[in-house]
């Protein structure tokens, strides 16, 4: 029997489901109805009396339809159970899983599994399946001696799928939770996927921009209702690429390549000359600019990639504003020896400062026409080659990056 795409929802939601939970004996039903009508099509088409059993299906088959409408609802939930259905365009998980999510849960052969209630294994598999967007298997659980929580972990610490969860040892109610995944952009939920084109569009970012891979992040804390999910999806087509990240179910940052025409002549005049004068040399030709609108900062970010090896980006903020132009490939060196290494730091924390000034300001001058003698030096002891010069009364500063002969890489000027 069949149903329009339709109307599988409507005839899912009716008995003998709908009122009952889908308990491990419904399922096992369902399994074996689903097994015994695969193997009778394997070999229906083989069988000499094919075309006879065909004819005698049509002379019956009015006798068939009046079978009580109940069975045959049952054999039609059985087949849907089984399988992944098309839904609005989208693959969704199987009914049985959705019903009965423990089907999917993977557990370890560890004997700690034993600790695992099945409260606790429900909470576990809708905890992944909702917020994480797919199933970790579980290492490992340990029961908390004071709090009397499960602590259970999935997935390896050390790679881009991992869990951790605390279950409340009673009721098998989640209490905290941190986890993490990485999928193929296409396998991210739909809710998230038919914004997409939208989204770009909204920041004159080509909408055609295709998903690559997705990261999700999930977080909470004793005292929350519910989890907090952040999920970031990147996107790339041979004419550019984009990011866009989420906070639960809500769109806050979206980011993609934009035509040049969309940037004020302005504004590339200006960065070609703050590279010629952090570089002393031409600026490439202008390559890429990419926009990005961030309404949880309430900021908006062009950046403008010269060649290979320049960007300038303008931050456009409700609190600040904020200009970098930067040498992107000049990084820390290789070293062969950890004693090499050492001896770079050293260098980069006693630099002098006057040397640092001197080199500095003659392309700060140039480019902002800013006389640093006012400003106050701080090197940045956490982030070893950074400093900052600060003007206290304006609250404006400028930020430097060096290297061990003093040579300025980047410049950020910030405005508060």
């Amino acid at each position: 029997m069949r149903f329009k795409v339709e109307d599988w929802e409507k005839e899912i939601r009716k008995e003998p489901f709908a009122s009952s939970p889908f308990q491990d004996q419904h399922k096992q039903n369902v399994l074996r109805q689903v097994e015994w009508m695969k193997s009778g099509e394997e070999h229906v088409y083989d069988a000499p009396d094919y075309k006879q059993k065909q004819h005698t299906m049509k002379r019956n088959r009015r006798t068939v339809r009046s079978r009580p409408r109940k069975v045959v609802v049952v054999t039609t939930v059985a087949v849907v159970a089984a399988a992944a259905i098309l839904w609005n365009g989208q693959v969704l998980e199987p009914i049985v899983e959705k019903v009965y999510p423990v089907s999917a849960l993977q557990l370890s052969d560890d004997p700690s599994m034993n600790l695992l209630t099945s409260e606790m294994k429900q909470t576990v598999a809708m905890t992944m399946r909702d917020y994480l967007g797919k199933q970790l298997e579980v290492q490992y659980a340990k029961k908390g001696p004071i709090t009397g929580w499960v602590y259970i972990e999935a997935g390896d610490v050390n790679k881009s799928e991992y869990a951790k969860m605390w279950l409340d040892g009673k009721t098998g109610a989640l209490v905290e939770a941190d986890m993490r995944s990485e999928m193929p952009g296409n396998e991210l939920e739909h809710r998230f996927l038919r914004q997409v084109p939208g989204l770009l569009k909204g920041i004159n970012s080509d909408p055609t921009l295709k998903p690559i891979s997705a990261r999700r992040y999930v977080k909470m804390k004793q005292g929350q209702e519910e989890p907090v999910w952040f999920t970031t999806l990147f996107l790339e087509n041979e004419k550019g690429s984009g990011s866009i990240e989420w906070t639960r179910d809500e769109a806050v940052s979206v980011s993609g390549t934009v035509s040049t025409d969309t940037v004020s002549q302005d504004l590339i005049t200006h960065a070609r000359s703050t590279i010629e004068a952090l570089s002393g040399e031409p600026a490439p030709a202008l390559k890429s600019v990419t926009f990005t609108q961030n309404d949880k900062q309430l900021e908006e970010t062009t950046d403008l990639y010269f060649g290979d090896r320049y960007v300038v980006s303008r931050v456009g903020g409700r609190f600040s504003n904020e200009y970098t132009v930067m040498d992107f490939q000049r990084v820390v060196p290789d070293f062969v020896t950890i004693e090499a290494h050492e001896q770079y730091i050293e260098k980069l924390l006693t630099l002098d400062e006057k040397i640092i000034r001197q080199n500095a300001e003659p392309i700060i001058q140039k480019m902002f026409g800013i006389d640093l003698d006012k400003y106050t030096f701080e090197r940045d002891t956490n982030n070893v080659g950074m400093a900052t010069f600060r003007l206290e009364e304006m609250s404006n500063t400028i930020q430097v990056r060096y290297e061990e002969d003093a040579r300025i890489t980047m410049i950020t000027i910030s405005e508060l």
